[in-house]
């Protein structure tokens, strides 16, 4: 016979609340969960714990931040003032250049692309060739010369071909180039006029040259025609030297005689002919005034 506090197997269980007395909750449960750990008293992991930064770090951050404050006005006043010098020479029509030409080592300011307009490029190319062409004859009449001058035909031909050089590029370069680089840039008839006359200049030393008459020193100090027919006899290498200057010079000749015909068509076609009239009359009235 059961006894009078035998556990019924088929009765409910009684639910235990975790929230009443702890105590007897346990004591229900048999203890069957284990309660949590303890959280830490910092329970937002050292979040809300201060830094302590040293007082001298800051104010080296605060120095260093007032002298780059510094440097950034400096930097800003120097700016400004370039820019009011920038305005003042535009107005004055002064055009500050700066030299990038040749990019190895610049000494003149060169920059047709972005600076002549698109339907003038080509002609201020071929001009910038004959610049470029006169340079090469000189220095090649150079050494022409010098091969003439170690064979015996004396050293005052060799200075001569040396101030052709030292006078011709820079001298060609002031006087006609830059003038029409400056022309086709601003369309100044002035420039035009000043263009042609040192041009044509340029064309009869060339033709001169591809002749060399024994003129000066008999004529050997430039590497024409006729001295080369009158070297060839004595000397193969130097003739064959002189021939190849004549033949440079001729070429020379040929393509700046085409780069002036061409100029002057675009001169007259737009109308630059008729403006540098009216300047030209404009002058002689004030003169006579």
């Amino acid at each position: 016979m059961a006894g009078r506090y035998d556990h019924n197997p088929f009765a409910e269980e009684e639910e235990v609340n975790p929230f009443s007395n702890p105590g007897t909750a346990a004591t229900a449960n048999n203890s069957r969960l284990s309660p949590l750990p303890p959280e830490p008293v910092d329970f937002n992991y050292g979040r809300g714990s201060t830094v302590d930064i040293p007082m001298d770090s800051t104010k080296d951050l605060r120095k260093k931040e007032k002298e780059l404050q510094a440097k950034e006005a400096e930097l800003r006043r120097r700016e400004q003032d370039l820019r009011r010098r920038e305005e003042a020479a535009a107005r004055a029509g002064i055009v500050i250049e700066e030299k990038n030409w040749p990019p190895f080592f610049p000494i003149i300011h060169h920059d047709i692309g972005n600076e002549i307009p698109i339907h003038l490029q080509k002609m201020q190319y071929l001009a910038f060739s004959t610049w470029l062409g006169l340079t090469v004859c000189l220095v090649w009449n150079i050494v022409a010369v010098t091969t003439a001058w170690i064979k015996g035909e004396g050293v005052k031909i060799w200075f001569l071909a040396l101030i052709y050089f030292i006078s011709g590029v820079p001298g060609s370069y002031v006087l006609w180039y830059r003038p029409l680089y400056r022309a086709f840039r601003t369309e100044s008839a002035f420039k035009f006029g000043w263009f042609f006359l040192f041009y044509l200049l340029h064309i009869g030393f060339c033709i001169f040259s591809a002749v060399a008459p024994p003129i000066v020193f008999k004529g050997k100090s430039l590497t024409g025609i006729l001295p080369a027919i009158d070297l060839i006899g004595g000397n193969a290498l130097v003739g064959i030297f002189y021939f190849i200057g004549f033949g440079l010079f001729c070429l020379e000749s040929l393509v700046s005689v085409w780069v002036i015909q061409q100029v002057y068509m675009y001169f007259r076609g737009s109308g630059k002919a008729a403006e540098m009239k009216r300047e030209a009359a404009r002058e002689a009235m004030r003169a006579a005034l």
